[in-house]
């Protein structure tokens, strides 16, 4: 499992304050409206999908949900948001890309670049890290009591790439285009699926340990906490216990 997916699942984990509900409902919102003008319909848009998916997950209510969509549609006016992706270095050499909604890209390119410079990391160009990236389909199904090689062989029938265990949780790679059938597929086997996202995996990595540890989490942390910013990548590997205690000085 790469950092970052094991970084998620940590964060994942702890409790979540009104405040930061709040903050997560805005940002899949975002995510929601982007996807929504693709198309109203997620049977026909998988990046709507994957954005309701999450929005399920974080137990939005379903007025936020219809407003988000109807937004993106066109149906009644609001904000305008549009999809941005940046590609940066952090500490100790390692990779970052950032996916992000914004109603201005001026402003989000300016703020991120000091959360890097902050961290010891820069913003780069287009096209300086995504090279080693691969874009991939990832789905978070709970196992339900079943074996990883009950999972392992149900998902590739279904046309996934790869699984790994995290306790009862199975995460499952697929291609990009195969992602949501798989989660159906794995659904009628009985799995619950609690997410779908298109992901950047990275290629290659680096492990990363002490300081050069805690600055890349923290660079990764505040990165997240960003309100325009979705998804953070990165091709750092860590020691969980290590990443379990930085986080927990993180609070």
């Amino acid at each position: 499992m790469s950092g970052h997916s094991k970084w998620h699942n940590i964060q994942g984990k702890k409790s979540v304050t009104d405040a930061k509900r709040g903050k997560l409902f805005t940002k899949i919102a975002k995510e929601i409206i982007v996807a929504a003008k693709r198309g109203g319909n997620p049977d026909h848009n998988p990046s709507l999908r994957s954005a309701l998916d999450k929005a399920s997950e974080a137990g939005m209510p379903k007025d936020n949900i219809k407003r988000a969509i109807q937004r993106g549609t066109g149906e009644i006016e609001g904000a305008t948001y549009e999809e941005a992706l940046y590609e940066g270095y952090g500490p100790a050499g390692t990779a970052v890309i950032v996916e992000a909604s914004t109603d201005s890209k001026n402003r989000t390119i300016s703020e991120l670049k000091k959360i890097f410079s902050k961290h010891g990391g820069s913003l780069g160009e287009q096209g300086c890290v995504a090279w080693n990236f691969e874009r991939e389909g990832e789905i978070i199904v709970e196992g339900g009591g079943k074996s990883l090689d009950d999972a392992l062989m149900e998902a590739a029938d279904a046309g996934a790439s790869d699984v790994e265990a995290d306790g009862d949780t199975f995460i499952v790679t697929t291609p990009p285009d195969a992602m949501h059938q798989v989660a159906e597929a794995l659904r009628k086997s009985g799995y619950k699926v609690k997410g779908t996202n298109l992901v950047y995996n990275a290629k290659s990595t680096v492990k990363v340990t002490g300081q050069d540890a805690v600055k890349v989490l923290k660079l990764q942390n505040d990165l997240e906490d960003h309100d325009d910013v979705n998804n953070v990548y990165s091709n750092f590997e860590m020691d969980e216990s290590e990443m379990e205690k930085i986080a927990s000085e993180l609070e």
